[in-house]
């Protein structure tokens, strides 16, 4: 791989205008496309031929006409000391129900007294808005003209907010000031790391480049493919972070070797063909583990894999297809950090005291093994305990929006009028196999038997639909969406429905949007085990075929499994079991998102998998040079931590940057990235590895022959560029 990237590069350099240029001109065409087009992006999280998804299908089937229409709730609750039944309260609401019925989009309008819907002290109650299109063809003029209407109730002085059910009013949007501080903080670091404003810039040109062709192609595909609205917030975290990252490493190399006299050109070329098939090895396990996603056989799941991994595609052409050519261009102004020391270094001449800074930390670590490393592990084994307790869930309006959003407030004013479990509510279908006096009894039955069910509020009586082979029960459960309660009342319903098809040949069938995500996350949590076997077995072959090692992959895909337990219990211990809940800004303790857990194996195991290459693979060159395991530790912490140690901090910053966004989903994403970058990159890689490696001496280098023998020879470290062809190029 090496001497094939090593030949890209001089191509690069020698047409740099034009690479450049090229490069603006993808940019340019995907904007006006986008433009052109202007696609759009769904909050839909949903899975076809779910439980609950068959029996929606089955009730839209057979009310045919409801289903053509969506409704939602207009809440209100009145001023301290007064009722909605007082006349001004009544007046109010006439004058904005009569207000919002002038859009030719709405069919009916209800007021609570009609609905009769007012809580025990007449405080709250809510109207209902039915549009005579589906929830997805809601105009935005018609929203705007809801949400400007309900000033008039507000003014009068009572609370009035929105309960849209599938018609989205707070869309998931950037918090752009959030992302610029994240990448403030990376350009800090970057500044740091080279010494130098232009060096630390380029890194984040370069990410923007890829970033901004990947998300347009990502908006442009939207088009012609039913994307959800995060899968594109993915795609630019993950970008940007990674973007960055291998520039990071690229320019770090590049200037190395222009410390030790190389020309500009030359010095890209040994850098492009050495650390550039890192990256291009890293990003391909991070493709591999996005694109894994699709195991889980989840649509939406696999297009936010594909979203991501285009996006880290992208990164890794700019970083070694572009980036050259702009080092062409400004690579004279890099000055060699350090130049002294690095020289030093290359020699063998560096004094003792100049050498025990630089590796401070690895000595540290192989004196002291045994201790280190226990401590390091039982650390990330104690994180992980919470992990054994997790509950998965899709966000509801009360843990996934914060309180500024009208959405929140009215399921908070829901909960206050009628309990926890309005916001969960049940829709069962009642299929019968054939329509006779003995079904309509048997149905009215099983009403009475669903009312006895533990966690059981109310339940509807059964309105049978046109064919009279349906009939729709609505279910109130004493719980909220999101308690485990919930889970077990549609376990339960479901179980009795085995008895009612037996005993009336009566099946029923849950749905409803609780049931919906009750049954998305079972799912996710089913495809878990498969997913993560299927990333660790393949994490360890690629290393394999890496270090030519046995010992070596296999401690790192432990490691892997000790950061990952560690993120996903610590997530456990803040979001599901409420500590510091408030502190992180979080709108309330809730399940784990359902693909959390999914999402980051995929992509922890990616950069995982970068930091442990970039790290071991200068060890491995040094021990096949001087057969020297602690020498090979020693050198590869020295000469490759600092990088490692600055790439993990530019990716937290981004991540905490998307963390800091107030939107639920996002927080959780951005969190859990962040805190897994932190737990392997310095407590696994940078602690557990060389003191692990360090007790394994030359038996962690350690592989049989024959393997050795079959075994490709990738070549990440560039070792097929030889001296003296690096010393020909110009």
């Amino acid at each position: 791989m090496a001497k094939y990237l090593y030949k890209l590069a001089n191509w690069s350099t020698a047409h740099k205008k034009s690479v450049l240029f090229s490069t603006l001109g993808i940019l340019i065409i995907l904007v006006s496309l986008v433009l052109y087009f202007k696609p759009s992006f769904n909050g839909e999280l949903t899975i076809p031929n779910t439980p609950a998804d068959k029996a929606a299908e089955l009730i839209k089937e057979e009310f045919a006409g409801a289903a053509k229409q969506s409704t939602l709730n207009i809440v209100f609750k009145a001023p301290d000391n007064e009722t909605l039944e007082s006349e001004d309260a009544q007046s109010s609401i006439s004058d904005l129900l009569k207000e919002i019925s002038e859009d030719t989009k709405v069919a009916s309008v209800l007021s609570p007294l009609e609905l009769n819907n007012l809580n025990e002290d007449k405080t709250i109650g809510y109207a209902q808005v039915t549009f005579a299109v589906e929830a997805d063809k809601v105009s935005e003029k018609s929203k705007e003209h809801l949400l400007d209407s309900i000033n008039l109730t507000r003014n009068a002085g009572i609370q009035t907010e929105i309960k849209g059910g599938d018609i989205v009013f707070s869309d998931i949007e950037f918090e752009g000031i959030y992302e610029v501080i994240g990448v403030v903080v990376a350009f800090i670091v970057l500044a740091i790391t080279f010494g130098s404003f232009i060096a630390a810039g380029l890194p984040i040109l370069i990410a923007v480049l890829g970033l901004g062709i990947s998300l347009l192609g990502i908006m442009f595909g939207a088009y012609f493919i039913d994307l959800n609205s995060i899968s594109i917030i993915l795609a630019a975290m993950l970008g940007l972070a990674v973007g960055i990252d291998y520039s990071l490493f690229i320019i770090t190399r590049f200037k190395i070797e222009l410390a030790k006299g190389h020309t500009v050109n030359n010095s890209i070329a040994i850098a492009i063909g050495t650390s550039g098939s890192a990256v291009v090895f890293a990003g391909l396990t991070v493709i591999i583990g996005l694109l894994g996603l699709s195991v889980a056989q989840i649509p939406f799941l696999t297009l936010m894999g594909v979203s991501a991994a285009i996006s880290i595609f992208a990164a890794v052409l700019i970083s070694i297809i572009t980036l050259p050519a702009i080092l062409g261009m400004v690579g004279h102004r890099l000055s060699p950090a350090k130049k002294n020391l690095l020289s030093n270094k290359i020699t063998g001449n560096s004094k003792k005291k100049a050498g025990t800074k630089a590796d401070l930390w690895g000595r540290l670590v192989t004196k002291h093994p045994v201790v280190l490393s226990l401590l390091a592990i039982a650390f990330l084994a104690i994180l992980t305990i919470p992990f054994f307790h997790m509950n998965l869930g899709l966000p509801s309006d009360g843990t996934a929006k914060s309180t500024e959003m009208t959405e929140r407030r009215a399921y908070d004013l829901l909960t206050e009028a009628y309990g926890e479990g309005f916001n969960a509510q049940l829709i069962v279908a009642a299929k019968v196999d054939a329509l006779t006096e003995e079904t309509q009894l048997a149905a009215g039955e099983i009403v009475q038997e669903l009312s006895e069910l533990k966690d059981v509020k109310t339940v509807s009586p059964p309105i049978p639909g046109p064919s009279g082979k349906i009939f729709m029960i609505q279910i109130t459960p004493q719980s909220g969406p999101d308690d485990i309660k919930t889970k077990d009342l549609v376990n339960l319903i479901r179980d009795k429905s085995k008895e009612t098809k037996n005993e009336h040949g009566i099946e029923l069938m849950v749905t409803g949007t609780t049931a919906m995500n009750i049954d998305i996350s079972q799912q996710l949590n089913d495809a878990l085990p498969l997913f993560a076997s299927l990333i660790v077995g393949l994490a360890y072959i690629l290393l394999v075929m890496v270090f030519r090692s046995l010992l070596v992959p296999l401690k790192a895909v432990l490691g892997f499994l000790l950061s990952l337990g560690a993120t996903l219990g610590f997530m456990v211990f803040v979001v599901q079991d409420g500590h510091f809940v408030n502190f992180f800004g979080f709108p309330a303790q809730s399940p784990i998102l359902a693909f959390l857990p999914v999402i980051t194996i995929g992509i922890l195991f990616g950069l995982a998998m970068d930091y442990e290459i970039f790290l071991v693979s200068k060890m491995r060159e040094i021990y096949i040079h001087s057969g020297d395991s602690r020498k090979a530790i020693l050198y590869g912490m020295r000469d490759s931590g600092g990088v490692v140690t600055a790439a993990a901090l530019i990716m937290m910053a981004v991540f905490f940057g998307f963390m800091m966004n107030p939107d639920a989903m996002i927080k959780s994403i951005g969190m859990a990235l962040a805190f897994g970058v932190f737990f392997d990159a310095f407590i696994v890689r940078m602690t557990i590895v060389p003191a692990v490696m360090s007790l394994m001496g030359k038996t962690a280098w350690y592989i049989p022959k024959w393997l050795d023998r079959i075994l490709p020879n990738i070549d990440v470290e560039g070792e097929s560029i030889t001296h003296t062809e690096k010393n020909n190029i110009n």
